[in-house]
C-alpha cells in the first residue's frame, strides 16, 4: 500500500460507516511505503460523503438542549458530523501536500484513523438514542476551510487543526459538564477520548505549521493574523482552554493573541 494514493482512495468513499472502518483497517494493517514526491491529480467529487445529512448554513443549524433525548441526539450528531469531516481532512492532508517529510504523512494518517474511531463511538451511541448519522441537518464549516486552504500547506496547518479543531479543546469541557448533568455518562466518556486525542491532533497541526513556516522563512506568530484575514477564518470566542492549548503546543504568546483578537 502506497500511503498517499491509498488515502486518496479512502477519501473518495462516500458511505460514512464504510469509510471509518476502511480507514481504521488500513491504519492497523500498517504502511508499506510513502511516495512523498508523487504529483497526484485531484479527482472530481472530493470528499466522498453521503446524501444525508443535509448541509445548511451554520446559522440554520438550531442550538439543541442536552436535557431531552432528541436534543442530546442532535447535539451528538453535530459532533459526529465534525468527526466525519475530520476523517476527510486527515486523509486530504496525506494525499494533497507533496514534498513533506514522511512523518507528516504518518501523522495525518494516524489522525484520520483516530477521527474514524471517534465517529464510530459517537454513531454507536447515537443509535442508542434512536437516531443515526444523517438524521439532522449539519453545516460544512470545517470542510469549507479545508477547501480554501487546498493549495497552501502553511494556511492548512494554521487554520484547520490549530484554529477550527482547536475550538474543540475549548468547547469540550463545558459540553461534558452539561451532558453529565443530563445523566449521559457514556457521552461524557466518549468526549474524554476525543479530547485526549484532539490535543494530540492540534499538536500535530502546530508541529507541521511551524515546520512549514520555518522552511519558507516565515514567522509563525507574526503571519498567523494575516492567514486568518486572507482565508476568512472564523473569529474565536472565549472561554479558552489554556491548559489543553498549552498541552497541544501553543505558546504563551499565541494564547495571549486569542484575547487580544477578541
Amino acid at each position: 500500500m502506497e500511503l498517499r494514493r491509498h488515502a486518496l482512495a479512502l477519501l473518495r468513499i462516500a458511505e460514512p460507516v464504510e469509510k471509518a472502518a476502511a480507514v481504521r483497517a488500513a491504519f492497523e494493517a500498517g504502511i508499506e511505503r510513502i511516495d512523498a514526491d508523487a504529483p497526484l491529480e485531484e479527482p472530481p467529487g472530493l470528499p466522498g460523503r453521503p446524501a444525508r445529512p443535509r448541509l445548511v448554513p451554520p446559522k440554520d443549524v438550531p442550538t439543541r438542549s442536552p436535557f431531552t433525548v432528541e436534543g442530546r441526539a442532535a447535539l451528538l450528531h453535530a459532533i459526529a458530523h465534525i468527526e466525519f469531516n475530520a476523517i476527510n481532512l486527515g486523509l486530504d492532508a496525506v494525499w494533497r501536500f507533496a514534498g513533506m517529510p514522511q512523518a507528516f504523512y504518518l501523522d495525518w494518517f494516524r489522525v484520520a484513523a483516530e477521527e474514524a474511531l471517534h465517529f464510530t463511538l459517537l454513531r454507536e451511541h447515537l443509535l442508542t438514542l434512536g437516531h443515526d448519522y444523517g438524521d439532522f441537518d449539519a453545516h460544512d464549516g470545517l470542510w469549507t476551510m479545508t477547501a480554501r486552504t487546498a493549495h497552501d500547506v502553511v494556511a492548512r496547518m494554521a487554520l484547520v487543526p490549530r484554529t477550527l479543531e482547536a475550538r474543540g479543546l475549548d468547547a469540550t469541557p463545558p459540553l461534558q459538564a452539561k451532558l453529565a448533568k443530563a445523566g449521559d455518562a457514556r457521552a461524557v466518556a466518549i468526549l474524554d477520548v476525543i479530547l485526549r486525542d484532539e490535543i494530540g491532533h492540534v499538536a500535530i497541526g502546530n508541529r507541521w505549521y511551524r515546520f512549514a513556516c520555518e522552511r519558507l522563512g516565515l514567522d509563525p506568530v507574526a503571519i498567523y493574523p494575516d492567514l486568518v484575514r486572507r482565508h476568512a477564518a472564523p473569529r474565536l470566542r472565549p472561554p479558552f482552554n489554556d491548559a489543553a492549548r498549552r498541552a497541544a503546543g501553543f505558546s504563551d504568546e499565541e494564547i495571549a493573541y486569542l484575547t487580544r483578537a477578541l
